[in-house]
């Protein structure tokens, strides 16, 4: 049942685009269309600017280029075309970002205050800098922590913690907060998703965070629905709002030897959902919960790894968990980059329309990857640690050979801004919380495919957002359509460009 229930999805979420391609939305997942008779906000456009701003990065470029292009009306005919339609909309977005390890938080105390400030003024102010706005912050430690792993609530050997009398955040007091309350106050439109690597080695099979499953218990379901309330209460009190949290990062990665990490079935999953949803609405707190927190496609290591334990894979976990009663506390479902492709989210979103996605784990993505979460209704796209030092650490285990989006050198102390810098920036810095996908399509009159590929935004001040990537490895031109105007792009070999105009 599971995989006739994906290929139908599949079936339902090809119908949705052919309803985009034809102008109209009659799939659930499909997309809305307004007009001014329906929204009365439609009659009063914003100015429509006679200019178009271009921000185009070369491989390899320390520094964007920012000219401005010029409009033609009427609409230009060319051989490949971008157009662009804001009546037809799709998911509002939340953001774009990356995560302040405990790792990350070191190396960037490892600068002066000076050049520290500096740092995250470039890296979150929305105007000066690349204006990020969604972290992802490890509940505890990750493979990415200083000295060694630890929870909230760490005990000896044999003791438990079932009412948290030991819990404590005082761990994160001395850098990650602060660092986390410097980025909300550079960019007050800041969200935050908090995923644990391993709940308290005593919850678990194995009586440590590394591998190890969660007992399964009544009691320790509540005890670890409660570990999590009170984790958003210290941070709260600590200044920090958490908008998201998902239970369990990773949940089919086994056999982790060296770094925390839980082997926690989707069964499992929705018995922790089902304790943490009523006690977060008892806290009277809003934080919402998202599942899964994986790959788009079980990875084969995993099934591998399932096999040797005697489990099941579980190729169809969001579908599942979706299925299950604790799906009524979920607000979507959380996506990692590492298998699988991001035309997964689609079929997912056809299958279960309020339920939203996003990503939140992406070490070595690009701008490919991102036009592709947010063409696939990705709410967010998140990379991976924030700040590394020039020997992809610190780090306990796990991957060896990650980078941050920026670089720290620990003896220079030289800031190198790296790819992914770029590739966030060209979204987060023009298109804010807030705004929303609209359809755009890329049109070719000759050859059997494009190697432009492009997504389009409004944002709340009611700009357009374009932003596009050339896959190829030679120069592309192009010309981007808008109502009944147009504009010419030349893109070099592996270039991103953002363009942005007021009004529509």
């Amino acid at each position: 049942m599971p995989r006739l229930r994906r290929v139908l999805c599949s079936v339902t979420a090809a119908a949705a685009a052919v309803t985009v391609a034809a102008g109209s939305a009659t799939a659930a997942s499909g997309p809305e269309i307004t007009s001014a008779a329906q929204n009365p906000a439609a009659q009063a456009p914003a100015a429509v600017s006679r200019t178009v701003h271009e921000w185009l990065t070369n491989p390899g470029d320390a520094t964007p280029v920012d000219t401005q292009l010029s409009w033609q009306s009427p609409a230009a005919a060319a051989p490949t075309t971008v157009r662009v339609d804001p009546n037809v909309k799709f998911q509002t977005v939340s953001g774009f970002g990356a995560a302040i390890t405990d790792s990350s938080a070191h190396v960037l105390y490892g600068l002066t205050p000076g050049n520290r400030d500096e740092v995250m003024k470039n890296l979150f102010d929305p105007r000066a800098g690349a204006g990020i706005s969604f972290l992802r912050q490890p509940i505890g430690a990750s493979d990415f922590a200083v000295g060694q792993d630890y929870s909230y609530d760490d005990l000896p050997a044999g003791q438990t913690d079932y009412d948290m009398k030991h819990f404590s955040i005082a761990h994160d007091e001395a850098q990650i907060l602060p660092l986390v309350r410097q980025a909300k106050k550079l960019n007050p439109q800041l969200e935050i998703v908090a995923s644990p690597w391993s709940m308290p080695g005593w919850m678990k099979t194995s009586g440590s965070m590394i591998d190890g499953k969660l007992i399964d218990s009544p009691k320790i379901y509540r005890a670890y629905a409660l570990y999590l309330v009170k984790f958003v209460q210290a941070y709260r009190k600590a200044g920090v709002h958490v908008d998201y949290l998902t239970v369990q990062n990773e949940p089919q990665a086994l056999e982790r030897n060296n770094y925390p990490g839980t082997d926690l079935p989707w069964q499992q999953e929705a018995k922790v959902i089902e304790a943490l949803g009523p006690a977060l609405r008892a806290a009277g707190l809003d934080t919402k919960i998202l599942g899964f927190d994986h790959n788009w496609s079980e990875h084969p290591g995993d099934i591998a790894s399932h096999q040797r334990a005697g489990e099941d894979p579980q190729p169809e976990y969001p579908y599942d968990l979706l299925s299950t009663p604790a799906a009524k506390w979920l607000a979507g479902t959380a996506y990692h980059c590492y298998y699988g492709s991001s035309d997964a989210q689609t079929p997912l979103k056809a299958s279960f329309p309020g339920k939203d996605i996003f990503m939140t784990e992406c070490e070595g993505g690009d701008s490919s990857t991102i036009l592709g979460v947010m063409r696939n209704w990705g709410r967010s796209s998140i990379d991976w640690n924030i700040a590394l030092d020039e020997n992809h650490g610190p780090h306990l285990g796990g991957c060896g050979t990650c980078n941050g989006t920026i670089t720290v050198d620990s003896q220079t102390k030289a800031v190198t801004y790296n790819d992914q810098y770029r590739d966030i920036e060209h979204f987060s810095k023009f298109v804010p919380p807030g705004s929303v996908r609209i359809a755009s399509s890329v049109v070719y009159t000759s050859g059997t495919s494009t190697p432009i590929e492009a997504v389009a935004f409004t944002t709340p001040d009611r700009s357009t957002a374009v932003v596009a990537l050339n896959t190829a490895k030679t120069e592309q031109k192009f010309t981007v359509v808008s109502g009944d105007r147009s504009f010419d792009a030349t893109v070099g070999a592996g270039a991103t460009v953002t363009f942005q105009w007021s009004g529509r």
